[in-house]
């Protein structure tokens, strides 16, 4: 499938959120799924994600996650400047903003011809955890969550009773959590933690998959991309996405 990419720049009450649009040529519409990055914005490995994504039949839009805090198409690098700035980023921002981030993604997707009103989340590493908040609104009714990050820490800024974790009896569509199992990032113990929460929450939908797979196992470059398991994690993926969107 031939996709098509382009730019929109979305106001937000934090301020001007670059966005990129990945969708399919064809005409008629199409489901939407919000794609989260890790903290280093949408650098190479993010994009060929979103446009594979994309060329399976969805509109995917991928938003500079930390837009308040950079200059409009900042992409970080994966070196330990990088590294350093985009995790001091995310001690930054208060969770709440990424709320109203999805919000205007939202009804941007609403303004369009081609969306079908069908919308699902998925995310890489911090992506994990934003995919995970996507969740939270009302219109996403399936989720990827790959090696979420700081579900299982307090982190990332939160006001009383917003953090994360706190709120996840108020998601309502299906769940998907995949973890590596020799990340150092979520280890053992926390995992076991998170997946003894998710069980005890009544009628929560979501299915929990750990691999044998290191931190950043899906990005398509350097030393811990695991191509075989990431291969699963998009099959995982689509097969969610396909079940609750089309």
């Amino acid at each position: 499938m031939l996709i098509t990419s382009e730019i929109v720049d979305l106001d937000t009450p934090t301020g001007v959120m670059r966005t990129y649009v990945h969708r399919p040529k064809q005409d008629g519409k199409v489901p939407a799924v919000l794609f989260y990055s890790e903290i280093f914005q949408q650098t190479g490995p993010i994009e060929r994600a979103a446009r594979f994504l994309a060329s399976h039949g969805y509109a995917v839009l991928v938003p500079e996650v930390f837009h308040e805090l950079n200059p409009i198409g900042t992409v970080l690098g994966y070196d330990d400047a990088g590294r350093d700035k985009g995790n001091a980023d995310k001690f930054a921002k208060d969770v709440q903003a990424y709320d109203t981030d999805n919000r205007a993604m939202i009804e941007f997707l609403n303004a369009q011809p081609w969306y079908s009103g069908k919308l699902g989340a998925a995310g890489f590493c911090i992506g994990g955890h934003l995919a995970f908040r996507a969740a939270l609104q009302p219109e996403v009714k399936a989720t990827a969550c790959f090696y979420a990050t700081d579900l299982h820490t307090n982190l990332i800024p939160n006001k009383p009773g917003q953090h994360s974790m706190e709120r996840v009896n108020e998601i309502k569509g299906e769940l998907l959590m995949i973890w590596g199992k020799q990340d150092p990032h979520i280890p053992g113990d926390k995992r076991a933690e998170l997946y003894n929460r998710f069980a005890n929450i009544p009628g929560l939908n979501y299915t929990w998959h750990e691999v044998n797979g290191q931190h950043a196992f899906m990005r398509d470059e350097g030393e811990r991309y695991d191509a075989q398991v990431a291969g699963i994690g998009y099959q995982l993926a689509l097969q969610l996405l396909g079940n609750a969107l089309r």
